[in-house]
């Protein structure tokens, strides 16, 4: 017997999903399909669906049905631009309570970063990537800002996909990765929080060069 889950553990479920890549920009999202692939009803599944659509992940098209929602330039800085804010607060909450342990976790982190990027692994940087910013993230402790930031990149996500493979771009955000670990394990919020504004900055600036 099928063991149904809340529609907030699918949309989640799904939200992963299009973050991952697995969905792309565009591409449908069929009932019955996503039915089978997460074990749920498909009552289950259009309820998340509706609350992705809130979220403004998927967007529901009359005669065609739900799909990824495609984000252009222009919003996608704006979404940026929002990040921007909550990426220096996360940054700013981590220096405050980053442990010992955490800092060398971070560092670790950055230095495989730059080996990455070293090597020309490119993917493998911007899965570090993704792993840095979750962690700050978890060790500034700030669950809203958590959840503001899962679907502000999901939504992102095909900006992000195309800057990381453009070529210098990780070149010129491993320094400011760097910065940002550098802040954080030196306990200094306010530093912290420049730092990750100006990472983002870069960011944006990179998106208006697209």
């Amino acid at each position: 017997m099928r063991t149904e889950e809340p529609e907030v553990a699918i949309a989640d479920q799904i939200r992963a999903a299009i973050l991952a890549g697995d969905f792309a920009p565009g591409q449908r999202l069929v009932e019955a399909e996503l039915s089978a692939r997460y074990d749920a009803s498909r009552g289950t599944v259009r309820s998340a669906l509706i609350d992705l659509t809130h979220a403004g992940l998927v967007e529901r098209i009359a005669n065609v049905g739900a799909r990824v929602r495609t984000v252009s330039v222009e919003e996608a800085i704006a979404i940026t631009e929002v990040r921007m804010v909550v990426e220096g607060l996360c940054a700013a909450k981590a220096a405050e309570r980053v442990t010992d342990a955490e800092a060398a976790e971070l560092r670790a982190l950055g230095r495989r970063m730059t080996e990455a990027v070293k090597g020309g692994e490119m993917m493998v940087y911007s899965q570090l990537n993704t792993t840095l910013h979750d962690r700050i993230c978890e060790i500034a402790a700030q669950p809203v800002a958590a959840e503001v930031l899962a679907n502000l990149r999901a939504r992102n996500v095909r900006h992000q996909f195309r800057l990381a493979l453009r070529p210098g771009r990780p070149q010129r955000s491993l320094p400011e990765h760097l910065a940002i670990i550098d802040e954080v394990c030196s306990r200094s919020p306010e530093a912290a929080e420049r730092a990750a504004r100006r990472h983002v900055a870069s960011v944006i600036d990179a998106l208006r060069e697209i």
